[in-house]
């Protein structure tokens, strides 16, 4: 156990610089080249922090165990919005980009809409089973190549005054550390999930609560930190985008992918997951209106998102174990 709790320190460490290398890179980057910050976090951050997802359900794929590939996307969308949305505007009140609330929300609600359908074959079709087939991860992988097109063909890049730019990274030390960044996440995710596990596993802790609670917040470590890191620094853009991205990465390309190697199975408990990803979905909108500003997401609202999740994820152990 003394193994495992050094390499859970070491992941962590490994997450938490990566998640600083990552924001200070990636922003920097942005800023030189006149992209907004929104969308660095919508792609290189939302990317390098939905690895771990892709990693894990491709892997399972080709082992044949994709029946864990869902429940892992769902799950950590859940916790991207809830979880990790939470902790970030508690740290501090995030502003939130009006093209997140016009475009990318809407985007997630078309996506858990149209995973339901996709999810529900017993019901749409009559089928025995539901499972969402290859055909559905070619039109999902599809619709990721559609969204990363229109992404950047209407990109609209911002100028920068000469103040700006003595404070900004030099290019390749921008990159540099970007990719560094990413890096230390992916492995500070993988070390930090092996070691809780081992540890959990050396205190008895059941291999069911372990799947559950361990592998579905412990792929979403990067973002998590990487949004946390984010909102410290005082960049609400890639934070909000980091989330929104990682979403729609997870359904579109991480999902995709794992369906088009192997058919995945729909668990019985699917809808109930689905519909909290809409309630949670749903919640994140009404947050841009209510409060004291518009546009913001209050520390109070955080609150509540994490109080959200807390109960989602008891009553998911609670039945789990029945």
């Amino acid at each position: 156990m003394f193994a495992d709790f050094i390499l859970l320190a070491v992941g962590i460490a490994f997450l938490v610089k990566g998640a600083d290398l990552l924001i200070d890179g990636s922003s920097s980057l942005a800023r030189s080249l006149g992209i907004p910050q929104f969308v660095i976090g919508l792609t290189v951050v939302a990317f390098g922090t939905s690895l771990p997802e892709l990693t894990v359900n491709v892997a399972a794929a080709l082992k044949g165990a994709s029946g864990i590939s869902l429940g892992n996307v769902i799950g950590s969308n859940i916790a991207n919005i809830l979880l990790i949305l939470g902790v970030a505007s508690l740290i501090t009140p995030l502003s939130i980009h009006a093209t997140f609330v016009k475009k990318e929300i809407p985007v997630n609600f078309f996506l858990t809409l149209t995973l339901m359908a996709m999810a529900n074959d017993r019901i749409l079709n009559g089928d025995s089973v539901s499972s969402i087939s290859r055909t559905d991860g070619i039109v999902l992988i599809i619709t990721f190549i559609g969204y990363m097109y229109f992404l950047v063909a209407y990109l609209e890049r911002e100028a920068l005054s000469e103040e700006e730019e003595d404070k900004l990274l030099s290019p390749l030390k921008a990159l540099v550390f970007t990719i560094l960044g990413l890096i230390g996440l992916v492995l500070g995710a993988d070390w930090t999930v092996n070691g809780a596990v081992g540890v959990a596993k050396a205190l008895g802790v059941s291999e069911a609560i372990i799947g559950l609670f361990m592998v579905a917040i412990g792929t979403s470590l990067p973002e998590l930190f990487a949004s946390a890191v984010a909102a410290r620094k005082g960049n609400p853009d890639i934070a909000l985008g980091n989330v929104a991205g990682s979403n729609i990465f997870n359904v579109t390309l991480v999902l995709g992918a794992s369906s088009v190697i192997r058919s995945v199975p729909v668990p019985e408990r699917t809808n109930v997951d689905l519909g909290v990803l809409f309630v949670a979905t749903l919640v994140l909108l009404l947050s841009a209106f209510w409060g004291r500003s518009k546009y913001v997401i209050d520390k109070w609202e955080g609150a509540l998102f994490l109080l959200i999740y807390t109960v989602y994820a008891f009553l998911s152990w609670f039945l789990e174990l029945r």
